[in-house]
């Protein structure tokens, strides 16, 4: 049973977004899945680095878009961005040194903060960006 299942309630309205948002899903599934097999020591470092990565893209991606359309809340949302980063980053280090414990507490931290960040806080630039030119 996958941890996140996309639908249309996630989505910002901005089909590249979108699309982004599926692939940070398919990503905290692919690690729920390695935990759940037991698999989790192998899978977890490389979907880790590959989740930060990804997000970083990502993350530019969507600053880049709302700053092309004078998004009014960029400076807050991209505060937003770093902070989370910090924390993916934070967790990706604790991986690295060994704490095996940052599994659990990593998939709830990103479950959570995903699904709330996307209804929230990406909710708001949508209409904006769309309103812009940006579908």
């Amino acid at each position: 049973m996958a941890l996140l299942t996309w639908s249309s309630k996630y989505s910002v309205g901005v089909k590249t977004l979108d699309s982004q948002h599926t692939v940070l899903f398919g990503i905290l599934n692919k690690l729920h899945e390695a935990m759940m097999k037991g698999r989790a020591q192998d899978l977890t470092g490389p979907l880790l680095h590959k989740l930060v990565d990804y997000t970083r893209n990502h993350f530019s991606a969507e600053e880049t878009m709302m700053a092309a359309a004078k998004y009014p809340g960029l400076a807050d949302h991209r505060a937003k961005h770093r902070d989370l980063t910090k924390e993916v980053e934070d967790y990706l280090a604790r991986f690295d040194r060994g704490d095996a414990s940052v599994n659990l507490h990593l998939l709830k931290f990103l479950r959570d903060w995903l699904t709330n960040h996307i209804q929230s806080t990406d909710h708001e630039y949508g209409p904006w960006l769309n309103e812009h030119g940006v579908r």
